[in-house]
């Protein structure tokens, strides 16, 4: 029933959404070098490794780090790279991901292939086993300022807790956090 949800969500997304996303790509094009998409190596479901895409608002010669691990992620932006992540129209071409299967709408944001910590802590605790999301329940509740930790904890209590009403209320808080810019880092 999730997968039909995700599926049903996401063409429905991609539809309303291609005209934004087609003049995010042709921002991204025309304000610096390279390409539109990043794809990034991320941790899936059972730790499996997936590319998932991005609209780049980084400079293409950005270490592949976690941004809070960056000494001035400033620094390493694009001219429209801070617009793109305080909008998270950078997230979009995630949607990709959620059709193709590696990627849920609502679940545990995929980690980096190189958070060791963060998968350690994860498969301890069986959140591995989640498709990871779009958005999820550490996201709507605190997003990219919580510990690890603390994200653990809430992406556990998420498998403990989920069904389609927790899904779709993540949902309706993640609209309203991006409407509000709420809990960005740049």
């Amino acid at each position: 029933m999730k997968r039909a949800i995700d599926l049903v969500l996401t063409l429905l997304a991609l539809i309303s959404l291609a005209g934004p996303m087609l003049a995010v790509a042709v921002a991204v094009k025309l304000s610096s070098r390279g390409p539109v998409l990043y794809w990034s190596d991320r941790v899936g479901r059972d730790n499996r490794i997936f590319r998932m895409p991005k609209f780049r608002s980084m400079r293409t010669d950005t270490p592949v780090v976690a941004t809070h691990l960056l000494t001035d992620p400033q620094a390493w932006l694009t001219p429209i790279g801070p617009f793109l992540r305080k909008s998270s129209l950078d997230e979009l071409p995630q949607l990709w991901s959620v059709l193709r299967g590696d990627m849920s709408l609502v679940g545990p944001r995929p980690a980096l292939y190189n958070q060791h910590d963060l998968v350690a802590m994860r498969t301890q605790v069986s959140v591995h086993r989640l498709r990871p999301g779009l958005t999820g329940w550490a996201q709507v509740n605190g997003r990219d300022e919580l510990p690890l930790e603390t994200k653990v904890a809430l992406d556990r209590w998420y498998l403990e807790h989920r069904s389609l009403a927790l899904d779709l209320c993540i949902l309706w808080r993640t609209a309203l956090k991006v409407l509000r810019a709420d809990g960005v880092t740049h």
